[in-house]
């Protein structure tokens, strides 16, 4: 199943009718020799609303999902703006820098151009991606359009995204709290559906030809230190079957699906199994699958699965980090105080590629203590993929629909330390810039839940534009010292 867009990316050139048209055509070509992509190259250069239409035919036709306009002159304001408004994808707007030919007839004036571009853009409330300078030569603008393919890939996805859940949430568990209003603002579709639906599937898939394959399948992702309960892989193979299949039976008009499902206290006794390595499994292929019927965690993972084309995963912001292991494994060897320092926890959701070696199939410890008998061997809680989460550089973002109706949400960048962490779970010592200020000023001052999504890789600056696209008015980050929080207190 594949469940990440692929971007067809089109180039349309506008010009102004009183500057030279062959200016823009010009420039528009050498863009297209200096993007390295692939790229439509749109033979229409719009001067007017009919030519608008038939450039939007001709990227329709040649299945163009989402647009470059480029301002090659001054540019057509009612046209170029039109653009956006009619065509069914993200569009991003760029000018011409001068300096290829005299400021005689070789000017265009495109830097002024953007303004009123912008102006008309506004006049008619649409949404465009505008690069933070988005006037320049054509490698310039090349490297800018290398930088909207993921920011599109995102928007897209999201546009055509269907969630699907599981269960309400677990008792006391209102932190997931998650208005479905916020949803239908960004274009997104949700079916929610019962636990026993999902029971009711999964037993309909008992003896599934298919099983035997996803056991092996399983096995040799886990290798032999890996795999230390190898009866219990039919039960798994079973269950990630019954949502894949659920995913295409039910993702109905939307193109992409994922899930967010109820995990406990009733699912291991009744499924006979912790859920936690086919959720690994299925975020590992594009597919994630939050805990704990977290809509907005899914959600949040699946902007970040499309923007950074790798496994994403969803962790808890679980505890800090005791001053006696940031003394031994930390403290001179890195450029962190203790209070930028913290644990990320989840059960064992997290997908084997971004864990150390060592990661392993194991049971749910606080549920063996909470569902089965005192002193007992693990039976159903078992099915969690365990281990270190593997070093390397992230980014911890979230976006949530809060208890008013409002969509908000946060990026931070920062890292995995390659630090022993002597836990249980799917587990990292996470290091992030003025954390401390960043938890208390943005996470408990503006009432986040306690599940942040994880990408592997700093992708902030794509992931600020695609919630700004998506019309994401709040968005916070860990500000530097040198930038007090409105909340903070100035006398230390």
């Amino acid at each position: 199943m594949k469940n990440i867009p692929d971007v067809k990316l089109g180039i349309i050139a506008v010009s102004r009718d009183c500057f030279p048209i062959e200016l823009s055509v010009k420039r528009r070509e050498a863009i297209v020799k200096a993007y390295e992509g692939e790229i439509y190259e749109c033979p229409v250069t719009v001067e007017n609303e009919l030519d608008m239409l038939d450039a939007l035919t001709d990227v329709t036709l040649e299945e163009c999902n989402a647009l470059v306009v480029f301002l090659g002159n001054f540019g057509p304001e009612t046209p170029e703006t039109l653009i956006a408004e009619k065509f069914d994808g993200p569009v991003m707007y760029v000018a011409a820098a001068e300096g290829d030919g005299d400021l005689i007839n070789g000017r265009g004036d495109a830097y002024c151009g953007m303004l009123n571009c912008s102006y008309n853009l506004g006049m008619r409330h649409l949404s465009a991606y505008v690069p933070s300078y988005p006037v320049g030569t054509a490698e310039d603008i090349a490297k800018m359009i290398s930088d909207f393919i993921p920011i599109a890939r995102a928007v897209i996805g999201v546009k055509n995204l269907k969630i699907i859940t599981f269960g309400p949430r677990p008792q006391d568990f209102f932190a997931c709290n998650a208005p479905i209003k916020g949803l239908y603002e960004l274009g997104v579709e949700i079916e929610e559906n019962s636990e026993l639906d999902l029971l009711v599937s999964y037993k309909a898939h008992e003896g599934d030809k298919r099983i035997p394959a996803v056991c092996e399948d399983m096995a040799e992702e886990l290798g032999v230190t890996g795999n230390n309960y190898p009866e219990m892989l039919p039960r798994m193979a079973q269950f990630e079957l019954t949502l894949l299949d659920w995913a295409e039976e039910h993702k109905g008009a939307r193109e992409y699906v994922v899930f967010a499902d109820k995990c406990w206290p009733a699912f291991p006794e009744q499924f006979g199994f912790e859920p936690c390595y086919v959720n690994s499994r299925l975020a590992g292929r594009g597919i994630p699958v939050a805990c704990e019927v977290d809509i907005y965690g899914a959600l949040s993972e699946y902007i970040g699965a499309c923007v950074s084309a790798d496994a994403v995963t969803l962790l808890d912001i679980n505890n800090s980090v005791p001053a006696s292991l940031y003394e031994k494994e930390i403290k001179g060897k890195v450029d962190y105080a203790l209070t930028d320092t913290f644990m990320a926890f989840h059960c064992g959701n997290t997908p084997s590629c971004k864990m150390c070696a060592d990661r392993a199939v194991k049971y749910q410890l606080i549920q063996h203590r909470l569902l089965e008998p005192e002193g007992s061997e693990p039976d159903f809680t078992r099915g969690t993929l365990e281990g270190d989460i593997a070093a390397g550089e992230i980014t911890f973002y979230r976006l949530q629909c809060d208890s008013e109706g409002n969509l908000r949400s946060y990026i931070a960048e920062g890292e995995v330390l390659d630090v022993p962490t002597g836990s249980f779970g799917g587990i990292g010592v996470f290091a992030i810039p003025e954390m401390g200020r960043f938890y208390r000023h943005v996470l408990i001052e503006k009432r986040f839940p306690h599940h942040g999504a994880v990408a592997f890789g700093h992708y902030g600056k794509a992931l600020f534009e695609v919630l700004r696209f998506l019309g994401v008015k709040d968005i916070s980050y860990n500000q530097p010292k040198s930038l007090p929080y409105p909340t903070e207190n100035p006398f230390k």
